[in-house]
């Protein structure tokens, strides 16, 4: 089996007699345990420990490893496979680590309380559940079950306090009903408190992944099957819950769901995250690599009059909306020294030769025109734009093009209709036409 890298986000420790140790198994399918802490920014590198034949690992914690949130990545890509812990600085964290059964904490009562927890209320959740299944309406088992619910949550509260562990409980508590309600009217209120308990100002919280994973489930789970309509209300709702004296976390969070929906290829709610939100956030911080790369999404959503710019055609200057006399245009951004482009260009001249509705304009992103006014001869009807600055060309920044070739589908009144993602699709869009 291939060996993979890990990467273990630890904790900080005040004394030389802490550790973080650990299991992996299968003990072949590992090699290293790389130590991080966790930050709302992000993660910094602390150490690494080499796992022995038999999966074991073992790295001591110095009076720099301060009390946080440490991250464990079990696997490549990192972001995707790890998972969170807690370090109060006094315990040593240990654990077992397999695929199958995840992570179980052997030594730390602040991870062994959580997941004790979690457990817990999985299993009164699993009661809540069984009970509306069978469309019950006894109160006094409804009653029971939500006693039930409270004493646990109370009991828990109660064995976190003075840990760092509390933070998360207490923002972890559930919505539990004064009297019986029905399905749906529990359904409304557990939505419409999802978000209460949680402190989105606490660092601890900040630093793990619960913020994120407590957002993305309400955005996307809390109602079944969501249309645009709901996923606009829930963003509204996630926006409104964290104030604006935590604008860091809520930029970081608001763009987690816009890269979400992109990757859905919602353009539509993706574009709204952006108006209303994202933009002025970005703006407020100084983000500008934030900015531009919302805003080129934006401008380049399928649905979107594509931006325009300047041409000179036959030594006539116009630009890209005024161009006419096609029922269609694909927007090239290539470059002569690009040998992607040059192996396309002329797949995409032979594509196109018997589709008289189809206008290619071609956008060269060049240091200079040298080669540039070469290579375009081989392609007289084609129109052609240079743009000088190359990647810094403000048209390039515009349009978001991180490579070329980069193909733009567009209509006759230039609206984006499609962006295939490389030649073999540009194939099968152009099939279609």
């Amino acid at each position: 089996m291939k060996k993979l890298f890990f990467i273990i986000l630890m904790l900080p420790i005040l004394g030389f007699s802490q550790s973080v140790k650990g299991n992996f198994s299968p003990a072949e399918a590992f090699s290293y345990a790389f130590l991080y802490e966790a930050t709302p920014e992000g993660a910094n590198y602390v150490n690494r420990g080499k796992l022995d034949s038999d999966g074991n690992f073992e790295i001591p914690l110095d009076s720099t490893v301060v009390p946080g949130i440490y991250k464990i990545v079990y696997a490549t890509p990192p972001e995707e496979n790890n998972f969170d812990f807690i370090y109060d600085g006094k315990e040593t964290v240990a654990f077992n680590f397999s695929y199958d059964k995840g992570v179980e904490f052997t030594t730390s009562e602040e991870n062994k309380l959580w997941a004790s927890y979690l457990k817990s209320m999985e299993a009164v959740n699993i009661t809540i559940s069984t009970y509306y299944s069978k469309e019950n309406t006894d109160k006094k088992g409804f009653n029971s079950i939500f006693k039930v619910v409270k004493d646990t949550q109370l009991a828990y509260e109660e064995s976190a306090n003075g840990k760092l562990v509390s933070a998360f409980i207490t923002a972890n508590r559930p919505y539990i009903p004064a009297q019986y309600e029905d399905l749906s009217t529990y359904s409304k209120n557990l939505k419409h408190q999802y978000l209460n308990s949680i402190d989105f100002s606490n660092y601890l919280l900040q630093s793990s992944t619960f913020l994120v994973d407590r957002v993305t489930s309400y955005v996307f789970n809390i109602v079944q099957n969501p249309d645009d309509a709901t996923y606009k209300t829930h963003i509204d709702d996630v926006a409104t819950a964290i104030t604006n004296d935590n604008l860091i976390i809520k930029t970081s969070l608001l763009e987690i769901l816009w890269q979400r929906f992109v990757t859905l290829e919602n353009h539509v709610i993706a574009n709204y995250i952006t108006e209303k939100y994202l933009l002025d956030l970005a703006n407020i911080s100084e983000n500008k690599v934030l900015a531009e790369t919302i805003s080129s999404y934006k401008n380049t959503s399928i649905g979107t009059k594509a931006p325009n710019f300047e041409i000179t055609s036959n030594g006539q200057k116009t630009s890209l909306h005024q161009l006419e006399g096609s029922e269609n245009y694909l927007l090239i951004f290539w470059s002569s020294g690009c040998g992607h482009c040059l192996n396309e260009l002329p797949k995409v001249k032979e594509l196109i030769a018997n589709k008289p509705n189809l206008k290619v304009v071609a956008f060269g992103l060049e240091d200079d025109t040298k080669d540039w006014t070469e290579e375009i001869k081989k392609y007289p009807n084609f129109i052609h734009n240079v743009g000088l600055g190359k990647w810094d060309n403000p048209i390039v920044k515009t349009y978001g093009i991180a490579a070329t070739p980069t193909y733009f589908l567009l209509s006759s009144s230039k609206i984006i209709m499609a962006k295939p993602y490389d030649y073999e699709a540009l194939e099968v869009v152009l099939k279609n036409l």
